[in-house]
């Protein structure tokens, strides 16, 4: 047996790279929204695996046969769901470069290349994204790839915890509070429970139409100072560019200024919105990110880099270290005992870590800032026609302002039965046609629609209207009687 044969990789590579390409130039053939039932894959392989080996060739047509039913896929033109992960060429060749290599890139010394790229790639994005000088190398501030927003909020809310808790001691962890609004991210809410954070001390403060559902500067002072009084300790803010149910945008500058009043940790989570902000039109939705002490975004959302990339930049790295170094002698080494290095094991929560930076690199270099700027403007155009085509429907409606690329959109409620939308939610996705989800939002049901994948144009959004059109008008001529049970 020789596992790594290069004459062997080359062979089945090739057939991997083909077998790929025609999933592409097909995928708008299957399903989006996969359609089994749990537990079908367990009916349709053995129970064991294998005693001997089997070819590349009978894998792949397994793949085809059984894997392809239970996808749900994420890169059709016709996904409209969520946000969307989408990928290129070249991430996916970086992907293969990062696994061929498979460096364990924990400290510097263990692959200086790995490192240095990380560093070099997050100081451009940085640029593309005009983050003010502190968060950058020259400005003692740094980068660094996480796996996702959860990591990055753990890590900056354990940072931002230990501070506090040296010097005041670690009894105080029990006082310690953070705040978002009921918009947030529910990674922030997992973040605050593994970090600690009694579960009482988690604020999400409701926001509501009248500040566009992003947090209140007002809101937020009111109930810090409550908990002041109440004994308690702010901790730390996570405000958000780009909300996950409706792309709310929170007012960073003010609610900057509120938290520092305080002493406050202040994080800004733009995992889906801020890769926008690399166009100059976008920029100013992270306007008051200055006055921050990190701030992410995942490239694996829209930046044509596939899962996972969530970029995170501090203004204080050491802040990082205290908390996550561990420091053991099998690691010692002269490289990094002369503080001339970075070991990014110290900036994360695990030790082992993949050779990320490659993809991203392959991607800004493959494509350069002005073909992503294209990239994501043309979504949101896209975005805006889809706007466009509900709003020239009288039995519909836009509900809520479009930020970026979602729309959010329900059949009218006059004289509709209140389960209609989640009905005709439920008709679009089981066409297979489109896939689309939902959420609620100051009490209101709606239909998300996001734009996002690498490989959708004009055409597929039309002809998602098209379908949410008909399946609308086929629920709305029902009685209303028959309406529920539809």
């Amino acid at each position: 047996m020789n596992p790594l044969d290069p004459g062997e990789f080359r062979r089945q590579g090739h057939m991997v790279v083909d077998f790929l390409a025609k999933y592409y130039e097909n995928i708008e053939k299957y399903p989006v929204l996969s359609q089994v039932e749990p537990g079908y894959l367990s009916k349709r392989l053995p129970s064991s695996a294998p005693q001997d080996e089997e070819p590349m060739e009978a894998i792949l047509d397994d793949v085809h046969q059984h894997i392809f039913p239970g996808l749900t896929h994420w890169q059709s033109p016709n996904f409209f769901a969520y946000y969307q992960t989408n990928t290129s060429t070249a991430a996916i060749l970086g992907e293969m470069l990062c696994a061929g290599f498979n460096v364990a890139g924990f400290n510097w010394v263990s692959s200086p290349a790995a490192t240095e790229l990380e560093s070099l790639v997050m100081d451009w994005l940085g640029k593309m994204l005009d983050l003010p000088r502190p968060f950058l190398p020259f400005g003692n501030g740094g980068g660094v790839i996480e796996g996702n927003t959860s990591e990055a909020i753990i890590c900056t809310l354990t940072a931002a915890r230990d501070r506090v808790l040296r010097k005041l001691g670690h009894n105080s962890i029990a006082k310690l509070v953070v705040y978002g609004s009921d918009q947030t991210n529910c990674s922030f809410q997992k973040a605050a429970r593994v970090v600690g954070i009694d579960p009482r001390n988690f604020r999400a403060l409701k926001m509501t139409r009248s500040t566009l559902f992003g947090l209140s500067p007002d809101s937020l002072e009111k109930a810090i100072r409550l908990d002041i009084n109440a004994g308690l300790i702010p901790l730390y803010l996570c405000a958000t560019v780009g909300t996950t149910s409706c792309a709310a945008v929170d007012p960073l500058e003010p609610l900057c200024k509120v938290a520092s009043k305080f002493s406050m940790w202040i994080h800004v989570d733009a995992a889906y919105a801020g890769a926008s902000c690399i166009c100059p039109e976008y920029r100013k939705f992270i306007n008051g990110v200055e006055f921050a002490d990190s701030f992410s975004f995942n490239a694996h959302k829209w930046l044509l880099t596939p899962l996972d990339c969530c970029c995170l930049w501090v203004k204080d790295p050491n802040a990082l270290v205290k908390s996550l170094s561990t420091d053991p002698e099998y690691l010692k080494n002269e490289a990094t005992e002369s503080k001339q290095v970075i070991d990014y094991a110290d900036w994360q929560l695990s030790l082992s870590r993949r050779f990320r930076a490659l993809k991203l690199w392959l991607v800004l270099r493959s494509h350069g800032v002005q073909n992503l700027r294209s990239h994501i403007k043309n979504h949101c155009r896209l975005a805006k026609l889809f706007e466009e085509l509900v709003e020239e429907d009288p039995q519909f409606e836009v509900v809520f302002p479009r930020n970026f690329a979602l729309v959010c959109f329900r059949i009218h409620p006059s004289g509709v039965a209140g389960m209609l939308n989640a009905q005709l939610l439920h008709a679009i996705n089981a066409s297979g046609r489109v896939f689309m989800s939902h959420t609620t939002v100051g009490g209101v049901y709606v239909l998300r629609f996001a734009v996002g994948a690498t490989l959708v144009t004009e055409k597929h959004v039309i002809m998602a209207w098209k379908v949410v059109q008909e399946h609308a008008n086929s629920l709305l001529s029902m009685p209303a009687s028959e309406q529920h049970s539809a």
